[in-house]
């Protein structure tokens, strides 16, 4: 299922947050949203699950526009992994997982056997079958996420939406939940502060500044070294990550000072006898 931003705008308080945007992610891809603290990355995905409102411009999920949608139906097309969950009331980490299922029943009380079947393979997938009755208020922000990816698994949606999923989480977790979540052929839209997640996971990324696009494309194509210094303000070395092969984007402290003729070779030579080595 296609998800597609045309021309999409927001402003709060007086303020242009996002600015005439426009992006197609494509049925089963995974989309990286990138760009420092501020950006509109949240605030984009917002405008997708009907968080927000647009202030003009169309966001459309297999072309429909998704203002158009009921509750129901948008949350039978999309599943939403957001930063912060406000569930502080009592509830347990298995009724939690369990609210994945409500847009697929009727009434109450209609939890069926499959239903928590499907909650036993999701808990067991994320590792946390071992956390299913104690409270969810309770856990700690890495155990928290674990289930917040259940309950969205458990949601079975063509679109997948993660708002900086990575927050709270170690890294072997890190990977393994990009992997879960990128691995089920289904559309994913992503923010992330990582820009060697998004080269490992994603296909495309967008580059977000100030609330525009600055890049759309392959993350090798748009992570580059000046445009990671004019959207970051870091400096980086693209090489090769020794393991996988891939892209890896190395980043430092942006020098106030630029680099001598001698230093900038100094540079080079490394980046080259790291390559050499890889």
């Amino acid at each position: 299922m296609n998800v597609s931003f045309d021309k999409v705008s927001v402003t709060l308080g007086g303020q242009r947050i996002v600015n005439n945007v426009s992006l197609t992610v494509p049925s089963g891809t995974v989309l990286g949203l990138l760009g420092p603290n501020g950006c509109g990355k949240s605030t984009l995905l917002r405008t997708l699950y009907r968080a927000q409102k647009p202030s003009s411009g169309v966001v459309r999920v297999d072309g429909d526009d998704v203002r158009s949608l009921g509750g129901r139906d948008v949350a039978r097309r999309i599943a939403v992994m957001a930063q912060e969950s406000t569930q502080e009331f009592p509830i347990t980490v298995r009724e939690m997982a369990m609210l994945g299922r409500v847009p697929h029943q009727r009434g109450f009380g209609a939890d069926s056997t499959a239903d928590h079947e499907l909650i036993d393979t999701a808990l067991r997938e994320v590792g946390a079958v071992h956390l299913t009755e104690r409270y969810f208020a309770g856990l700690s922000g890495g155990e928290k996420q674990r289930v917040l990816l259940a309950r969205t698994l458990v949601q079975q949606t063509p679109v997948l939406v993660l708002d900086e999923p990575t927050n709270h989480l170690d890294i072997a977790f890190q990977l393994e939940l990009m992997s879960l979540a990128t691995s089920r052929g289904l559309t994913v839209l992503t923010a992330l502060h990582d820009m060697n997640l998004a080269g490992e996971y994603c296909q495309n990324v967008a580059l977000l500044q100030a609330g525009e696009l600055q890049g759309f494309g392959r993350p090798h194509e748009v992570l580059e070294e000046n445009v990671i210094r004019a959207g970051f303000g870091v400096d980086s070395r693209r090489l090769e990550h020794p393991i996988t092969g891939r892209p890896l984007v190395a980043v430092a402290r942006l020098d106030p000072q630029p680099a001598s003729a001698a230093q900038q070779q100094h540079i080079n030579h490394e980046t080259k006898t790291v390559k050499e080595h890889a």
